[in-house]
């Protein structure tokens, strides 16, 4: 059952009292002043025929309009507490079946909706408990006969392009238009994403400083190919010298060459026994690296 407020409100209640919107009451377009004045003149004249509904908490379910138009009026409003299990599925229904919206408007207010009230259930005890007849945005959107092809668009709009929910919602964007702002988004988030993980595959500490916020992806890519192109110079200059010292020095074994060695002949620095133990080690170094790569 519902029940009714006995005391009404003074004038200058909405902010005495503060008075607060339920969530996804929000979501909702408020009036515009045409509207609104005719609906003040109507209240007026009649009176209010429809209280406003709220929760336990005082919370605006539906009304939001009839509130404001009864200030305007200067007419103190009804109120009616809900007591069901559902308060965002009573606000979506009674408000999206009575609106003039577009099937685009109420897809998107919907999809919103659904994910305000699971964001809201992690923090509101009493969303911990949910009760078993509960039902999903796709039911909700069948029931005010919203085709499960328009809030599928409209829920690619809410995760991929969150900025053009709004002006959906307000009318001031059409859902196909924001959806295809959502798609071009999320074709470059995917393409973002495998370019992430080939660049975490070829070089991870650079990967990181993407996910950090040091480095753009392009800017990632670019370092990476500047490293394996230094990478590539290193190795040719490596392969040069080895080439060219290694053979000849293998061809003086068991020859006079060491022995017929003069240091007044030098081109360079002389020879000296620190250099040949230097030698000799890197030479042992080679050797292992020869054995670990399994090169012949």
């Amino acid at each position: 059952m519902t029940h009714v407020l006995a005391r009404p409100l003074p004038s200058g209640y909405s902010e005495e009292l503060h008075i607060e919107f339920h969530p996804t009451a929000s979501l909702l377009p408020l009036l515009d002043e045409d509207d609104l004045s005719a609906l003040a003149h109507d209240i007026r004249e009649h009176g209010l025929l429809q209280p406003i509904v709220v929760d336990r908490h005082g919370r605006i379910l539906d009304g939001r309009g009839r509130l404001a138009a009864c200030e305007q009026a200067g007419t103190a409003p009804a109120f009616t507490t809900y007591d069901g299990d559902d308060p965002d599925i009573y606000i979506l229904s009674v408000n999206l079946r009575r609106r003039s919206l577009t099937k685009g408007q109420a897809a998107m207010i919907t999809v919103k909706a659904r994910s305000v009230s699971e964001q809201h259930g992690r923090s509101d005890p009493e969303h911990d408990r949910r009760s078993e007849t509960e039902q999903t945005a796709r039911s909700l959107g069948e029931q005010i006969g919203v085709a499960v092809a328009v809030l599928g668009r409209a829920s690619t709009v809410l995760q991929h392009a969150p900025d053009l929910v709004d002006p959906v919602i307000a009318g001031a964007m059409g859902l196909d238009e924001a959806y295809a702002s959502a798609r071009e988004n999320k074709a470059k988030a995917n393409s973002a994403e495998v370019q992430l993980t080939r660049l975490r595959e070829a070089d991870p500490e650079l990967a990181d400083r993407v996910v950090e916020g040091h480095l753009t992806l392009a800017g990632a890519w670019a370092e990476h190919t500047a490293r394996v192109e230094e990478d590539k110079r290193e190795r040719r200059v490596a392969t040069r010298l080895l080439d060219e010292v290694v053979p000849v020095l293998a061809k003086a074994r068991g020859t006079r060459t060491f022995s017929r060695y003069d240091p007044a002949c030098a081109s360079g620095t002389p020879i000296t026994r620190e250099t040949i133990a230097h030698a000799v080690t890197a030479l042992a170094e080679m050797d292992q690296v020869w054995q670990e790569r399994d090169l012949p």
